[in-house]
């Protein structure tokens, strides 16, 4: 999508743009099914898993890019990350509710278990529990056998995949929170954000400090035992990543189209990349061999060096809303275009899978939940212009200046007890 300005019939300067949130982000809520990736792949052995948006699972020989096998859900996946474990056992989360466990080697189901709202994001699992967030509100702990150990009731729906470090969970709610609990489901403490948390990866934690977002326009680090350590401020329309955490560097990509290099340490800001056609990332980024793989919603992955400079970009036919992960020295990631792509270390294509449905999938736009007045002085008077995403997605980018950002350094594209929720 091309974003253009349309002051053109009369001369005008901008004076200022004020973008405000004007109602809860329900983006994913309102997605509709199709063939497009919208989820993580994940490897076992020589088989590649993904699910797709036309309600499907696939195995696929990560060699060739044969589909060895295909399991049917009750609705569609978005941003559902499977998770697997050394014996072949996946575990998904799906629209239609349930928890799924899956046999990698032949896609055979081996028990499911119903939830009361629709499942985004990923599954974490360990050898011990299963872990899954739905919009109903709940965190549900099962067995690997799909049993209900617990469930711990937040004060809004959950759209996170869970963390889960030195015996402790931790997640984030619509509600504004980030819940620590412990492995039998009981809160330690929660700390308040100024809005919706998301978690599309799982949470980031290193070093007994937790690394999340929120729709707040923030990017956190609090401690594990729940203070705040600082915050870094993003751009005007939330987040709704999670960051990687690479040798004291944070590397993080914004629904601002805009992708940090922040020091742990201290939230400041080393250097920011602008991809060339501005789409937002919201996926963890991959870094493999001193090299950076993010994928956007322009259509791109790229590949960055350290400092943040491009070394390559490869083209889809559609909005990659995946993460990049790596195997036998191949690049694998989805696409919205309904194909799953092999690629080399430098960006050659190796093999794509086109889905069973050839049809994309539909996502609302990207800003819908924000309005921007744009003020503008014409003759010496003031004027209000129309609240047009076109308008906003373009004067966001660029005002570096309301980001308040401590780097001078940015790289274009050239080319505490049980819940009170009952």
């Amino acid at each position: 999508m091309d974003f253009f300005f349309g002051f053109n019939d009369f001369s005008t300067e901008l004076t200022s743009l004020d973008v405000r949130k004007k109602r809860e982000f329900d983006r994913m809520w309102r997605v509709r099914g199709g063939g497009s990736i919208v989820a993580k792949p994940v490897i076992w052995d020589t088989m590649l898993v993904f699910a797709d948006m036309d309600n499907h699972v696939y195995g696929v020989d990560i060699r060739n890019g044969r589909i060895k096998w295909v399991f049917t859900a009750g609705n569609l996946f978005f941003d559902s990350n499977p998770a697997v474990l050394e014996d072949g056992r996946v575990f998904i989360g799906c629209y239609d509710g349930y928890i799924y466990c899956i046999n990698a080697k032949n896609g055979e189901e081996l028990w499911r278990y119903k939830t009361n709202g629709e499942i985004g994001c990923g599954v974490y699992a360990n050898n011990d529990m299963v872990l899954a967030c739905s919009r109903d509100g709940n965190l549900y702990a099962l067995t690997t056998y799909g049993k209900l150990l617990w469930k711990f009731k937040t004060g809004s729906s959950l759209y996170c995949t869970p963390g889960f470090y030195k015996d402790r969970i931790f997640i984030g709610s619509f509600d504004g929170n980030l819940y620590c609990l412990n492995k039998e489901g009981k809160e330690l403490w929660r700390f308040k954000t100024g809005a919706e948390i998301l978690a599309t990866d799982t949470i980031t934690i290193a070093g007994d400090v937790v690394y999340f977002a929120s729709m707040d326009n923030f990017l956190y680090a609090v401690g594990t035992d729940g203070k705040e350590l600082w915050r870094f401020k993003t751009g005007k329309y939330g987040n709704s990543s999670v960051p990687l955490y690479y040798n004291g560097i944070l590397y993080y990509g914004a629904r601002d189209g805009i992708f940090y290099a922040i020091d742990a340490s201290n939230g400041n800001e080393i250097w920011r990349f602008l991809p060339q056609g501005k789409g937002v990332i919201d996926k963890r980024p991959l870094i493999y061999g001193d090299r950076i793989y993010i994928g956007s919603e322009d259509g791109n992955v790229y590949c960055l060096d350290m400092n943040g400079r491009e070394i390559w970009r490869f083209k889809t036919g559609g909005a990659v809303f995946t993460s990049v992960i790596t195997s036998h020295n191949m690049l694998f990631f989805g696409s919205f275009d309904c194909h799953l792509y092999a690629i080399t270390l430098d960006g050659k294509e190796v093999w794509r899978i086109q889905t069973l449905n050839k049809t994309p999938g539909f996502v609302p736009p990207a800003y819908e939940a924000w309005e921007t007045e744009i003020k503008t002085d014409t003759h010496g008077e003031e004027v209000e212009e129309g609240k047009e995403d076109r308008y906003l997605r373009s004067l966001a980018v660029h005002e570096f200046d309301s980001y308040k950002a401590k780097s001078e350094y940015a790289m274009k594209s050239e080319y505490t007890s049980k819940s009170e929720y009952k």
